[in-house]
């Protein structure tokens, strides 16, 4: 983890001091053991789950973190 980072996450600013590296670090914060049914993009780009550990974030990112759910 690196300096501090303020990120969008699902239009809410968020700002972590230590801040993940990866895309991967930031789910593991933000929905822990949360894989499956779970899709997201950064800056409107969606990333596939093969790619969240080599995905780097950036300061002001805006991460969109979408969760299928069961039901309706």
């Amino acid at each position: 983890m690196s300096a501090g980072m303020e990120l969008i996450i699902n239009h809410e600013v968020k700002f972590f001091e230590s801040a993940p590296v990866s895309l991967a670090e930031l789910m593991q914060l933000e929905a822990p053991g949360k894989t499956k049914g779970v899709a997201v993009a950064i800056n409107s780009q969606v990333v596939p789950k093969t790619a969240w550990a080599s995905t780097e974030l950036r300061d002001r990112d805006s991460i969109l973190i979408i969760t299928a759910t069961q039901g309706g």
